[in-house]
C-alpha cells in the first residue's frame, strides 16, 4: 500500500473510494474555479503539455480516467481530433458539469461520460489507442490496480499520458510550495468550496504520492514499458508518458 492510499478525505471506516466520490460530488460546483485560481491558470498549460505527448500517435479512441468536469477530455478532443473519447469518473456530480461543457462546445458526437470504478473498468481489454489522466490517479483507492486496469484497456502499442501534481524537490521552490499548500490553499479552498476537509486532503495526497523515478517503476510493474517523465513549473506538476 502506498502512503496516499491510507489518506481518507473524511476519516472513519468507510472505504476510500466512497469517500472520494462524496468529496468530489460536494466540491463539483466550485471545482473548476478553484482549480484555475489556485494554480494561477498554469494548470491549463500543464494539460496541454500532457496532451501534446500523444499528438505524434494520432489516437482515434481515447479513455480519460478520473475525467472530473471534463476539461482534459475537451482539450484532448480539440487538440487530437479523435473519433471517440470516453470520460470516466466515480463522481456523477463532476461529470454532470462536464456534460454541460461538452454540449456548449458541441462535442457530444465525440465525447461521452460513464460512471466507472477505475479499479474495475467495464470496458473490454485492448479497446483504446490512448488512456489519459489529469490530477486524479493520486485519489485511487489502489494505485497498482487502477494503473493495471488502464494498461488492460489499452491496445498493444497504445500510449498512456498522465499529468499529476507533485512536490518540488529543490530549494527554494520546495519550501515555498510547502508554505502555500499548507496555508493559503486549504484556507481558500475551504472558504470557496465550504468543504472543510477537501483541500486539506488534496494537499496531503500530493505530498504522499510517489513521483519521478519511483512512479516509473510503478508504471512498469503495472505492465507499461518505455516510461518517462518530465517535471513542469519547478516540479509542481509532473507529466508521465508510457507505452503498452
Amino acid at each position: 500500500m502506498y502512503k496516499q492510499e491510507e489518506i481518507l478525505p473524511y476519516g472513519g471506516k468507510e472505504e476510500k473510494g466512497k469517500q472520494v466520490e462524496e468529496l468530489f460530488d460536494n466540491i463539483a460546483p466550485t471545482y473548476d474555479t478553484l482549480n484555475h485560481h489556485l494554480s494561477w491558470n498554469i494548470d491549463k498549460g500543464w494539460r496541454r503539455k500532457a496532451i501534446s505527448q500523444l499528438a505524434p500517435y494520432s489516437p482515434q479512441s481515447i479513455l480519460d480516467i478520473a475525467t472530473g468536469t471534463g476539461d482534459f477530455a475537451i482539450l484532448s478532443a480539440e487538440m487530437l481530433h479523435p473519433q471517440k473519447l470516453i470520460g470516466a469518473d466515480i463522481s456523477e456530480g463532476m461529470m454532470e458539469i462536464g456534460r454541460q461543457k461538452v454540449e456548449q462546445k458541441h462535442l457530444e458526437d465525440i465525447i461521452s461520460f460513464q460512471k466507472e470504478d477505475c479499479m474495475a473498468l467495464s470496458m473490454p481489454s485492448e479497446s483504446f489507442d490512448a488512456v489519459t489522466a489529469a490530477f486524479g490517479i493520486r485519489n485511487f483507492q489502489d494505485l497498482d490496480k487502477g494503473l493495471s486496469e488502464m494498461c488492460r484497456v489499452l491496445k498493444p502499442g497504445g500510449h498512456l499520458s498522465i499529468a499529476e501534481l507533485t512536490t518540488p524537490v529543490s530549494f527554494p521552490m520546495k519550501q515555498l510550495f510547502w508554505l502555500y499548500s499548507h496555508t493559503f490553499l486549504p484556507l481558500y479552498g475551504n472558504i470557496i468550496s465550504r468543504d472543510k476537509g477537501a483541500y486539506k486532503y488534496l494537499t496531503s495526497t500530493i505530498e504522499a504520492f510517489p513521483q519521478g523515478e519511483l512512479m516509473m517503476e510503478i508504471l512498469k510493474k503495472a505492465g507499461f514499458k518505455e516510461a518517462s517523465f518530465k517535471r513542469l513549473t519547478f516540479g509542481i506538476c509532473t507529466v508521465y508518458m508510457a507505452t503498452k
